[in-house]
């Protein structure tokens, strides 16, 4: 939409505040503070959501891979062959042996319930969810038949344990005795601390060599399950059908959408929900600049009506009305998008800072399952935002325009 000098000029002076106009000038400054704020709210909230559903999935498919393949009765005695298999199927990327039980583990008279989770060696190494966050201690140290293990910050804390100590891992899996089965108790020293920033995993994991956790157990050769990557996580049911045929005795394949449906089913469900509601608030602002623009053509009703005798069209006059309120969207639409920006930013110190005001604890990993509040902005839902930001401010501005242009200067002026 171009407009020539004078219909520009008009437009710049309806914008600004006029004698006895203050009140309309308030009406359309709280029109662009509620464009900027919806604007704001829903890029903040999407990105939130979007970045908790990224980290999660990143540390979720980090540890426990895009499926497992896990034996019926947790035992996988043929791991080597379904090993070979998986790596064989088209797809796949890599294939990981796997043992994960919940046990018991204690120190200093505290008893907390684990997770042990045996690896190879190169493999708890090359697992950058563990392997690039390590707080305290050295991996390396994990070597098999060495007596050292991995734990979470989380448990660390937990137990009261450091780089150092010894903790005591409690198996039901022990001798059978005419009075029963004796719990084995196996001590293991304390070589790293990791955080991989999911509160569960930090919580419970306690990650050792695999033959470390086969003797354990009493596994003897067999492992629970193995771990298998492929080259698309949103494809992993396609790809891996071949590999659920061939196991389909031994084992039966899982995939993460499978173990993990419910979280992320209601992840997206309050993503939609959100998103929805917080529309609400541009809604809100494009009533606004809708009653802005009514009170200000009544202002306005007999300068349109000498505009028009001096020969303005009923299209010029749109064009004014609608530059008008378009300017406010557009600003406010502007604006929403730096004051996202800059919250999505500083995010974590405006937590902490609220969090420091009012005492309370907002951000509980053992509750968000995060330990700091994630943030991933979509380019394509910014698009969107603005995009329906400024369409409902176009489509606001729509009836005064029409309103202006249909003024008859005959009836303005006759007692003028």
């Amino acid at each position: 939409m171009i407009l020539n000098s004078y219909e520009r000029m008009i437009a710049r002076r309806y914008l600004l505040p006029g004698k006895g106009e203050g009140f309309i000038f308030l009406v359309a400054t709280i029109s662009l503070g509620a464009v900027t704020l919806g604007v704001a709210a829903l890029i903040i909230v999407m990105s939130v959501m979007n970045g908790f559903r990224a980290e999660l999935f990143d540390k979720i498919i980090g540890l426990n891979g895009h499926a497992v393949v896990q034996g019926y009765d947790g035992r996988l005695p043929g791991w080597r062959a379904v090993e070979q298999d998986a790596l064989a199927t088209p797809g796949v990327t890599s294939a990981t042996p796997l043992i994960e039980n919940p046990l018991m583990a204690s120190f200093g008279g505290r008893v907390e319930g684990v997770l042990v989770r045996g690896m190879r060696v190169e493999d708890i190494r090359g697992n950058t969810a563990i392997a690039s966050h390590i707080k305290a201690g050295k991996l390396a140290q994990l070597t098999p038949g060495s007596g050292n293990v991995a734990i979470g910050s989380a448990l660390a804390q937990a137990l009261g344990a450091d780089v150092g100590d010894q903790i005591s891992l409690i198996s039901p899996a022990g001798q059978t005795t005419p009075f029963g089965t004796v719990p084995r108790i196996v001590s293991y020293r304390v070589a790293a601390i990791f955080e991989v920033g999911v509160y569960d995993y930090d919580k419970a994991f306690v990650v050792m060599p695999l033959s470390d956790a086969q003797t354990l157990l009493m596994l003897g050769d067999a492992v629970g399950m193995v771990e298998v990557q492929t080259v698309d996580a949103d494809k992993v049911g396609k790809i891996l059908a071949p590999l659920a045929a061939k196991t389909a005795g031994i084992g039966v394949v899982q995939d993460w959408r499978q173990m993990n449906a419910s979280l992320f089913e209601a992840l997206e469900v309050e993503r939609v929900a959100m998103f929805v509601v917080l529309s609400l608030i541009i809604l809100v602002a494009v009533f606004n600049i809708l009653s802005s623009l009514i009170m200000l053509v009544r202002a306005k009703t007999r300068d349109i009506a000498i505009l028009r005798t001096m020969g303005a069209t009923r299209r010029a006059l749109m064009k004014v009305f609608v530059t008008v309120g378009l300017t406010i969207g557009t600003l406010g639409t502007g604006l929403g998008l730096i004051v996202g920006a800059i919250f999505l930013f500083f995010r974590q110190d405006v937590v902490d800072a609220v969090q420091a005001i009012t005492g309370q604890n907002l951000w509980d990993p053992s509750i968000r399952f995060l330990t700091e509040l994630p943030s991933r902005t979509d380019p394509f839902e910014v698009i969107a935002i603005t995009a329906m930001a400024i369409g409902l401010s176009f489509l606001a501005t729509l009836y005064p325009a029409w309103k202006a242009a249909s003024t008859d200067p005959v009836q303005v002026l006759r007692y003028e």
